[in-house]
Protein backbone atom coordinates (compact mmCIF):
# COMPACT_ATOMS: atom_id res chain seq x y z
CA UNK A 1 0.00 0.00 0.00
CA UNK A 2 1.70 3.51 -0.93
CA UNK A 3 2.38 5.59 1.56
CA UNK A 4 0.45 8.84 1.82
CA UNK A 5 1.82 12.41 1.47
CA UNK A 6 1.76 14.24 4.62
CA UNK A 7 3.85 15.36 7.58
CA UNK A 8 7.48 14.30 7.62
CA UNK A 9 9.87 15.10 10.21
CA UNK A 10 7.33 17.08 11.38
CA UNK A 11 6.98 19.72 8.75
CA UNK A 12 3.84 19.82 6.09
CA UNK A 13 4.46 19.09 2.44
CA UNK A 14 5.38 23.47 0.72
CA UNK A 15 2.58 24.48 -1.37
CA UNK A 16 3.92 26.14 -4.76
CA UNK A 17 3.52 29.28 -2.83
CA UNK A 18 5.73 28.34 0.17
CA UNK A 19 8.22 27.23 -1.59
CA UNK A 20 8.76 30.48 -3.82
CA UNK A 21 8.95 32.30 -0.67
CA UNK A 22 11.61 30.34 1.26
CA UNK A 23 13.97 30.14 -2.37
CA UNK A 24 13.11 33.66 -2.16
CA UNK A 25 14.55 33.88 1.49
CA UNK A 26 17.60 31.54 0.67
CA UNK A 27 18.62 33.74 -1.84
CA UNK A 28 18.66 36.80 0.20
CA UNK A 29 20.28 35.00 2.95
CA UNK A 30 23.40 34.03 0.32
CA UNK A 31 23.60 37.58 -1.08
CA UNK A 32 23.45 38.62 2.29
CA UNK A 33 25.75 36.93 4.08
CA UNK A 34 27.04 33.70 2.26
CA UNK A 35 26.62 30.08 2.80
CA UNK A 36 27.37 30.90 6.64
CA UNK A 37 24.27 33.22 6.58
CA UNK A 38 22.08 30.59 4.98
CA UNK A 39 23.04 27.74 7.40
CA UNK A 40 21.77 30.36 10.14
CA UNK A 41 18.64 31.08 9.09
CA UNK A 42 17.79 28.14 7.80
CA UNK A 43 18.55 26.37 11.25
CA UNK A 44 21.27 24.17 9.38
CA UNK A 45 24.10 25.29 11.41
CA UNK A 46 25.87 23.24 13.79
CA UNK A 47 24.10 23.44 17.11
CA UNK A 48 20.40 23.82 15.78
CA UNK A 49 17.78 22.63 16.97
CA UNK A 50 15.35 22.81 14.63
CA UNK A 51 14.57 24.04 11.12
CA UNK A 52 12.60 26.36 11.25
CA UNK A 53 14.68 29.20 12.62
CA UNK A 54 14.36 32.75 10.87
CA UNK A 55 16.09 36.14 11.31
CA UNK A 56 14.04 38.02 14.21
CA UNK A 57 11.31 40.45 12.73
CA UNK A 58 11.05 38.68 9.33
CA UNK A 59 8.24 39.72 7.35
CA UNK A 60 5.55 36.81 7.16
CA UNK A 61 6.38 34.76 4.21
CA UNK A 62 10.69 34.30 4.95
CA UNK A 63 12.19 37.70 4.23
CA UNK A 64 15.20 38.64 6.30
CA UNK A 65 14.09 42.00 7.76
CA UNK A 66 17.37 43.32 6.27
CA UNK A 67 21.02 42.34 6.04
CA UNK A 68 24.19 43.51 5.74
CA UNK A 69 24.98 46.89 3.83
CA UNK A 70 28.01 47.62 1.91
CA UNK A 71 29.02 46.30 -1.78
CA UNK A 72 25.29 44.88 -2.66
CA UNK A 73 23.38 47.83 -1.29
CA UNK A 74 21.54 44.98 1.05
CA UNK A 75 21.02 47.62 3.49
CA UNK A 76 22.65 49.71 6.65
CA UNK A 77 22.58 47.27 9.02
CA UNK A 78 26.17 46.99 11.22
CA UNK A 79 27.79 48.90 8.74
CA UNK A 80 25.19 51.82 8.90
CA UNK A 81 27.23 54.99 9.72
CA UNK A 82 25.94 57.51 11.76
CA UNK A 83 25.49 61.41 10.56
CA UNK A 84 28.03 63.17 13.08
CA UNK A 85 30.60 60.26 11.33
CA UNK A 86 29.81 60.78 7.72
CA UNK A 87 32.78 61.14 5.63
CA UNK A 88 31.18 60.43 2.37
CA UNK A 89 33.11 58.64 -0.44
CA UNK A 90 36.72 59.03 -0.66
CA UNK A 91 39.20 57.03 -3.14
CA UNK A 92 41.66 57.27 0.04
CA UNK A 93 39.32 58.28 3.09
CA UNK A 94 40.38 61.95 2.90
CA UNK A 95 37.35 64.55 1.42
CA UNK A 96 38.52 66.38 -1.24
CA UNK A 97 37.97 70.13 0.12
CA UNK A 98 36.60 72.99 -1.61
CA UNK A 99 34.69 70.96 -4.33
CA UNK A 100 31.15 72.52 -3.23
CA UNK A 101 29.65 75.89 -1.95
CA UNK A 102 26.88 77.87 -1.31
CA UNK A 103 25.53 79.52 -3.93
CA UNK A 104 23.01 80.89 -6.50
CA UNK A 105 21.93 78.21 -9.38
CA UNK A 106 19.47 80.47 -10.64
CA UNK A 107 17.05 77.29 -10.41
CA UNK A 108 13.72 78.16 -8.21
CA UNK A 109 12.80 75.18 -5.75
CA UNK A 110 9.48 76.93 -5.16
CA UNK A 111 7.70 74.18 -6.69
CA UNK A 112 9.21 71.47 -4.67
CA UNK A 113 8.38 73.24 -1.10
CA UNK A 114 5.63 73.86 -2.39
CA UNK A 115 4.67 70.13 -2.63
CA UNK A 116 6.40 68.90 0.22
CA UNK A 117 4.26 71.63 2.17
CA UNK A 118 1.11 70.47 0.68
CA UNK A 119 1.67 66.64 1.34
CA UNK A 120 2.92 67.07 5.33
CA UNK A 121 -0.27 69.37 5.98
CA UNK A 122 -2.71 66.76 4.58
CA UNK A 123 -1.36 64.31 6.88
CA UNK A 124 -2.99 63.43 9.99
CA UNK A 125 -1.01 64.24 13.10
CA UNK A 126 0.46 61.56 14.16
CA UNK A 127 1.24 60.53 10.68
CA UNK A 128 3.22 63.51 10.25
CA UNK A 129 4.89 63.11 13.81
CA UNK A 130 6.10 59.82 12.55
CA UNK A 131 7.63 60.63 9.13
CA UNK A 132 9.75 63.84 10.50
CA UNK A 133 12.83 64.14 11.50
CA UNK A 134 15.52 66.77 12.26
CA UNK A 135 17.60 67.86 9.10
CA UNK A 136 21.00 66.24 10.43
CA UNK A 137 19.25 62.99 11.37
CA UNK A 138 20.81 59.63 11.15
CA UNK A 139 17.56 58.87 9.45
CA UNK A 140 19.02 59.82 6.33
CA UNK A 141 22.06 57.63 5.99
CA UNK A 142 19.01 54.17 7.47
CA UNK A 143 17.57 53.19 3.83
CA UNK A 144 18.05 50.30 2.14
CA UNK A 145 17.37 48.45 -1.15
CA UNK A 146 15.59 45.24 0.40
CA UNK A 147 12.11 44.94 0.28
CA UNK A 148 11.77 42.86 4.08
CA UNK A 149 14.04 46.09 5.54
CA UNK A 150 12.20 48.01 8.54
CA UNK A 151 11.38 51.18 7.40
CA UNK A 152 10.07 54.55 9.31
CA UNK A 153 8.23 57.27 7.75
CA UNK A 154 4.74 57.25 6.18
CA UNK A 155 3.97 54.36 4.05
CA UNK A 156 2.33 55.33 0.85
CA UNK A 157 -0.22 52.03 0.87
CA UNK A 158 -1.19 53.03 4.62
CA UNK A 159 -2.75 56.62 3.39
CA UNK A 160 -5.41 57.73 1.80
CA UNK A 161 -5.36 58.37 -2.20
CA UNK A 162 -5.79 62.12 -2.13
CA UNK A 163 -2.76 61.68 0.27
CA UNK A 164 -0.73 59.16 -1.77
CA UNK A 165 -1.45 61.98 -5.09
CA UNK A 166 0.16 64.34 -3.12
CA UNK A 167 3.13 62.13 -2.51
CA UNK A 168 3.53 61.22 -6.16
CA UNK A 169 2.92 65.61 -6.74
CA UNK A 170 6.24 66.07 -4.66
CA UNK A 171 8.04 63.32 -6.61
CA UNK A 172 6.36 64.99 -9.81
CA UNK A 173 8.37 68.25 -8.92
CA UNK A 174 11.35 66.97 -7.41
CA UNK A 175 12.05 64.73 -9.97
CA UNK A 176 12.35 64.82 -13.91
CA UNK A 177 9.36 63.19 -16.48
CA UNK A 178 11.23 60.33 -16.84
CA UNK A 179 12.80 59.89 -13.41
CA UNK A 180 9.03 59.45 -12.17
CA UNK A 181 7.79 57.53 -14.56
CA UNK A 182 11.09 55.05 -13.50
CA UNK A 183 10.47 55.14 -10.05
CA UNK A 184 6.47 54.29 -10.65
CA UNK A 185 7.77 51.84 -13.02
CA UNK A 186 9.84 50.32 -10.82
CA UNK A 187 7.22 50.32 -7.69
CA UNK A 188 5.21 48.58 -10.28
CA UNK A 189 7.67 45.97 -11.09
CA UNK A 190 7.86 44.96 -7.53
CA UNK A 191 3.98 44.64 -7.42
CA UNK A 192 4.85 42.25 -10.25
CA UNK A 193 7.20 40.29 -8.48
CA UNK A 194 4.92 40.08 -5.78
CA UNK A 195 2.39 38.55 -7.49
CA UNK A 196 4.99 36.19 -9.58
CA UNK A 197 6.71 35.15 -6.13
CA UNK A 198 3.64 34.33 -4.41
CA UNK A 199 4.44 35.87 -0.68
CA UNK A 200 5.72 38.28 1.10
CA UNK A 201 2.87 40.45 0.18
CA UNK A 202 3.61 43.40 2.86
CA UNK A 203 6.95 43.89 1.06
CA UNK A 204 6.22 43.59 -2.41
CA UNK A 205 4.16 45.76 -3.77
CA UNK A 206 3.21 49.11 -4.98
CA UNK A 207 2.27 50.37 -1.63
CA UNK A 208 5.31 49.40 0.21
CA UNK A 209 7.76 52.52 -0.21
CA UNK A 210 7.95 55.21 2.89
CA UNK A 211 8.11 58.87 2.63
CA UNK A 212 10.75 60.44 5.74
CA UNK A 213 11.44 64.43 5.73
CA UNK A 214 14.34 65.96 7.58
CA UNK A 215 13.70 69.59 8.69
CA UNK A 216 10.83 71.41 7.30
CA UNK A 217 10.25 72.80 3.66
CA UNK A 218 11.42 76.17 3.21
CA UNK A 219 12.89 78.13 0.50
CA UNK A 220 15.73 79.29 3.06
CA UNK A 221 16.23 76.65 5.80
CA UNK A 222 17.79 73.91 4.91
CA UNK A 223 15.61 70.57 4.40
CA UNK A 224 15.19 66.86 2.83
CA UNK A 225 13.03 64.55 1.90
CA UNK A 226 13.83 60.78 1.33
CA UNK A 227 11.46 57.72 -0.31
CA UNK A 228 12.31 54.18 -0.37
CA UNK A 229 11.51 50.72 -0.64
CA UNK A 230 12.17 47.81 -2.69
CA UNK A 231 14.76 49.04 -5.58
CA UNK A 232 14.08 52.58 -4.72
CA UNK A 233 16.03 55.36 -2.43
CA UNK A 234 16.01 58.92 -3.15
CA UNK A 235 17.77 61.55 -1.11
CA UNK A 236 16.82 65.05 -1.88
CA UNK A 237 18.47 67.85 0.11
CA UNK A 238 17.38 71.20 -0.40
CA UNK A 239 19.21 74.77 0.67
CA UNK A 240 17.94 77.87 -0.86
CA UNK A 241 17.81 76.90 -4.67
CA UNK A 242 20.48 74.06 -4.29
CA UNK A 243 19.37 70.70 -4.80
CA UNK A 244 21.48 67.57 -3.78
CA UNK A 245 19.33 64.10 -5.02
CA UNK A 246 22.09 61.67 -3.88
CA UNK A 247 22.42 58.55 -3.01
CA UNK A 248 19.86 58.13 -5.14
CA UNK A 249 19.26 53.82 -6.01
CA UNK A 250 17.49 52.52 -8.45
CA UNK A 251 17.01 49.14 -9.54
CA UNK A 252 14.95 45.94 -9.95
CA UNK A 253 13.62 42.63 -10.71
CA UNK A 254 12.89 41.18 -13.22
CA UNK A 255 13.14 44.46 -15.87
CA UNK A 256 11.24 43.46 -18.56
CA UNK A 257 7.34 42.41 -17.77
CA UNK A 258 4.40 42.94 -18.52
CA UNK A 259 2.01 44.44 -15.10
CA UNK A 260 -1.58 44.95 -15.31
CA UNK A 261 -1.95 44.95 -19.24
CA UNK A 262 1.48 47.72 -19.46
CA UNK A 263 4.95 46.63 -21.26
CA UNK A 264 6.99 47.58 -18.78
CA UNK A 265 10.94 47.48 -19.87
CA UNK A 266 13.59 49.61 -17.56
CA UNK A 267 17.66 50.37 -17.68
CA UNK A 268 17.58 50.27 -21.78
CA UNK A 269 18.87 54.25 -21.44
CA UNK A 270 21.47 53.16 -18.95
CA UNK A 271 22.52 49.78 -20.79
CA UNK A 272 22.69 51.77 -24.16
CA UNK A 273 24.47 54.56 -22.59
CA UNK A 274 27.14 52.25 -20.90
CA UNK A 275 27.54 50.43 -24.44
CA UNK A 276 28.08 53.19 -26.30
CA UNK A 277 30.75 54.60 -24.56
CA UNK A 278 32.59 51.18 -24.20
CA UNK A 279 32.25 50.63 -27.96
CA UNK A 280 33.51 53.77 -28.77
CA UNK A 281 37.07 52.98 -27.00
CA UNK A 282 40.05 51.80 -29.12
CA UNK A 283 41.46 48.48 -28.16
CA UNK A 284 44.09 50.38 -26.34
CA UNK A 285 41.64 52.23 -24.54
CA UNK A 286 39.66 49.26 -23.45
CA UNK A 287 42.27 47.51 -22.42
CA UNK A 288 42.47 50.19 -19.61
CA UNK A 289 38.94 49.99 -19.30
CA UNK A 290 38.25 46.35 -18.52
CA UNK A 291 39.33 44.71 -16.02
CA UNK A 292 40.91 41.64 -17.36
CA UNK A 293 42.23 40.67 -13.83
CA UNK A 294 38.61 40.30 -12.22
CA UNK A 295 35.78 38.44 -13.79
CA UNK A 296 32.02 39.72 -13.23
CA UNK A 297 30.17 38.00 -10.64
CA UNK A 298 26.50 38.38 -9.02
CA UNK A 299 26.86 41.50 -7.56
CA UNK A 300 29.37 43.65 -8.20
CA UNK A 301 28.33 47.18 -6.44
CA UNK A 302 30.69 48.80 -3.79
CA UNK A 303 28.46 51.89 -3.05
CA UNK A 304 25.08 50.62 -2.35
CA UNK A 305 23.63 50.81 1.07
CA UNK A 306 25.40 50.78 4.44
CA UNK A 307 28.66 52.11 1.88
CA UNK A 308 28.71 56.09 2.82
CA UNK A 309 32.30 56.21 4.07
CA UNK A 310 33.16 53.87 1.06
CA UNK A 311 37.29 53.80 -0.01
CA UNK A 312 37.44 53.30 -3.35
CA UNK A 313 40.32 54.13 -5.75
CA UNK A 314 39.58 55.50 -9.24
CA UNK A 315 39.98 52.51 -11.95
CA UNK A 316 40.09 52.45 -15.41
CA UNK A 317 40.76 55.28 -18.04
CA UNK A 318 40.48 58.87 -16.85
CA UNK A 319 38.46 61.59 -19.39
CA UNK A 320 41.79 63.00 -20.26
CA UNK A 321 42.42 60.26 -22.67
CA UNK A 322 39.24 60.32 -24.24
CA UNK A 323 38.80 62.29 -27.61
CA UNK A 324 36.42 65.20 -27.61
CA UNK A 325 33.56 62.23 -29.33
CA UNK A 326 34.93 59.82 -26.45
CA UNK A 327 33.67 62.57 -23.64
CA UNK A 328 30.58 63.69 -25.05
CA UNK A 329 29.39 60.04 -24.89
CA UNK A 330 31.07 59.61 -21.13
CA UNK A 331 28.71 62.86 -20.74
CA UNK A 332 26.00 61.16 -22.44
CA UNK A 333 26.34 58.47 -19.74
CA UNK A 334 26.20 60.64 -17.09
CA UNK A 335 23.22 62.82 -18.32
CA UNK A 336 21.04 59.54 -17.76
CA UNK A 337 22.18 59.48 -14.04
CA UNK A 338 21.56 63.25 -13.61
CA UNK A 339 18.54 63.21 -15.34
CA UNK A 340 16.07 61.87 -12.85
CA UNK A 341 16.36 64.97 -10.98
CA UNK A 342 14.06 67.92 -12.23
CA UNK A 343 15.60 69.42 -15.71
CA UNK A 344 16.81 72.63 -13.90
CA UNK A 345 18.85 70.99 -10.89
CA UNK A 346 20.41 68.44 -13.35
CA UNK A 347 21.57 71.27 -15.43
CA UNK A 348 23.14 72.45 -12.88
CA UNK A 349 25.00 69.34 -11.83
CA UNK A 350 25.89 68.60 -15.16
CA UNK A 351 27.83 71.77 -15.16
CA UNK A 352 29.69 70.84 -12.23
CA UNK A 353 30.74 67.57 -13.43
CA UNK A 354 32.10 68.79 -16.93
CA UNK A 355 34.20 70.87 -14.29
CA UNK A 356 35.86 67.45 -13.42
CA UNK A 357 35.83 65.82 -16.58
CA UNK A 358 39.89 65.02 -17.32
CA UNK A 359 39.12 63.32 -13.96
CA UNK A 360 35.97 61.47 -14.60
CA UNK A 361 37.05 57.69 -14.57
CA UNK A 362 35.55 55.16 -16.96
CA UNK A 363 35.90 51.53 -15.57
CA UNK A 364 34.12 47.95 -16.91
CA UNK A 365 33.82 44.55 -15.71
CA UNK A 366 32.10 41.28 -18.11
CA UNK A 367 31.65 41.48 -22.05
CA UNK A 368 30.01 44.33 -24.06
CA UNK A 369 27.54 42.54 -26.31
CA UNK A 370 24.13 43.82 -26.39
CA UNK A 371 22.58 40.90 -24.14
CA UNK A 372 25.69 41.00 -21.79
CA UNK A 373 25.08 40.90 -17.81
CA UNK A 374 28.18 43.77 -16.88
CA UNK A 375 28.89 46.07 -14.47
CA UNK A 376 30.49 49.94 -15.02
CA UNK A 377 31.85 52.75 -13.33
CA UNK A 378 31.77 56.35 -13.42
CA UNK A 379 34.01 58.08 -10.93
CA UNK A 380 35.18 61.71 -10.40
CA UNK A 381 35.84 63.91 -7.59
CA UNK A 382 31.71 64.70 -7.75
CA UNK A 383 30.51 62.02 -9.10
CA UNK A 384 30.27 58.29 -8.51
CA UNK A 385 27.70 56.30 -10.95
CA UNK A 386 27.46 52.07 -10.59
CA UNK A 387 25.36 49.63 -12.84
CA UNK A 388 25.37 46.15 -12.49
CA UNK A 389 23.97 43.54 -13.69
CA UNK A 390 23.38 40.94 -10.53
CA UNK A 391 22.64 37.12 -10.51
CA UNK A 392 18.70 36.62 -10.20
CA UNK A 393 17.14 36.16 -6.90
CA UNK A 394 13.53 35.47 -7.69
CA UNK A 395 12.42 35.87 -11.03
CA UNK A 396 13.82 32.55 -12.54
CA UNK A 397 16.45 30.79 -11.01
CA UNK A 398 16.50 27.87 -13.42
CA UNK A 399 20.10 27.62 -13.65
CA UNK A 400 21.54 28.35 -17.71
CA UNK A 401 23.58 29.71 -19.52
CA UNK A 402 24.26 33.20 -21.72
CA UNK A 403 21.69 35.28 -19.78
CA UNK A 404 20.86 39.13 -21.13
CA UNK A 405 18.04 40.36 -22.44
CA UNK A 406 14.63 40.11 -21.21
CA UNK A 407 12.06 39.34 -23.31
CA UNK A 408 7.80 39.50 -22.80
CA UNK A 409 5.87 38.58 -19.92
CA UNK A 410 6.26 35.74 -17.43
CA UNK A 411 3.72 33.28 -16.43
CA UNK A 412 4.12 33.28 -12.83
CA UNK A 413 5.93 29.44 -12.70
CA UNK A 414 7.51 28.70 -9.76
CA UNK A 415 10.57 26.57 -10.99
CA UNK A 416 12.24 26.77 -14.30
CA UNK A 417 12.27 29.35 -16.99
CA UNK A 418 8.81 31.36 -16.97
CA UNK A 419 7.79 31.39 -20.91
CA UNK A 420 8.88 34.67 -22.63
CA UNK A 421 9.56 36.25 -19.44
CA UNK A 422 13.42 35.02 -18.63
CA UNK A 423 16.32 36.68 -20.76
CA UNK A 424 17.42 34.54 -24.06
CA UNK A 425 19.66 31.64 -22.79
CA UNK A 426 18.44 31.65 -19.50
CA UNK A 427 19.40 33.71 -16.21
CA UNK A 428 21.81 30.77 -14.86
CA UNK A 429 22.94 30.48 -11.22
CA UNK A 430 20.48 28.26 -10.25
CA UNK A 431 19.72 29.99 -6.43
CA UNK A 432 21.01 33.19 -7.74
CA UNK A 433 23.38 35.55 -5.15
CA UNK A 434 26.75 36.69 -5.48
CA UNK A 435 28.13 32.64 -6.94
CA UNK A 436 24.62 32.99 -9.31
CA UNK A 437 25.18 33.93 -13.52
CA UNK A 438 24.59 37.94 -14.05
CA UNK A 439 21.59 38.61 -15.80
CA UNK A 440 19.83 41.72 -17.36
CA UNK A 441 16.75 40.74 -15.70
CA UNK A 442 18.02 41.83 -11.96
CA UNK A 443 20.11 45.23 -12.57
CA UNK A 444 21.43 47.80 -9.46
CA UNK A 445 22.21 51.29 -9.78
CA UNK A 446 23.36 53.80 -7.86
CA UNK A 447 24.78 57.73 -8.42
CA UNK A 448 26.52 59.31 -5.00
CA UNK A 449 28.36 62.34 -4.51
CA UNK A 450 31.68 61.87 -3.44
CA UNK A 451 33.97 63.72 -0.66
CA UNK A 452 30.93 64.83 1.67
CA UNK A 453 28.33 65.81 -1.15
CA UNK A 454 26.16 63.09 -0.57
CA UNK A 455 22.48 64.03 1.59
CA UNK A 456 23.86 67.42 1.44
CA UNK A 457 25.94 67.02 4.70
CA UNK A 458 29.18 69.26 2.84
CA UNK A 459 26.02 72.04 2.31
CA UNK A 460 24.79 71.87 5.39
CA UNK A 461 28.18 72.08 7.25
CA UNK A 462 29.33 75.01 5.11
CA UNK A 463 25.90 76.92 5.94
CA UNK A 464 26.24 75.96 9.66
CA UNK A 465 29.61 77.71 9.86
CA UNK A 466 28.90 80.47 7.44
CA UNK A 467 25.40 81.28 9.44
CA UNK A 468 23.53 81.62 6.43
Amino acid sequence: MPRKLGRMHGHHPRTPEAERSRRWFMNKALLAGGVAALATMTGCSNGSSNGSSSPSGAPDGGMPSGGPGGAGGMGPGQTEVKYKDFTGLTTDGKVVDDLYSIHSTGVSTDKVVKAAQAFLDGLSRQERKSCTFDVADDEWLAWSNVDGYERKGVRMGDITDRKRELGFALLGAALSAKGLTQTRNIMKLNQFLGDYNGGNRETLTEGAYFFTFMGTPSTGKPWGFQYEGHHVAINYFVLGDQVVMTPTFMGSEPTSATYKGEKITLFKPETRAGLALIRSLTSAQRAKVIDAEVSKSGTDMKAGAGSDNLKLAYQGLPGSELTPAQRDKLLDLVRVYVGYMDDGHAGVKMTEVEKHLDQTYFYWLGRTKDTSAFYYRVHSPVVLIEYDAQSPLAYGTKTGSGGGQPSGQPTGQMTGQPTGGMPSGGPGGGMGGPNGTPTQQHIHTIIRTPNGGDYGVDLLKLHLETDH
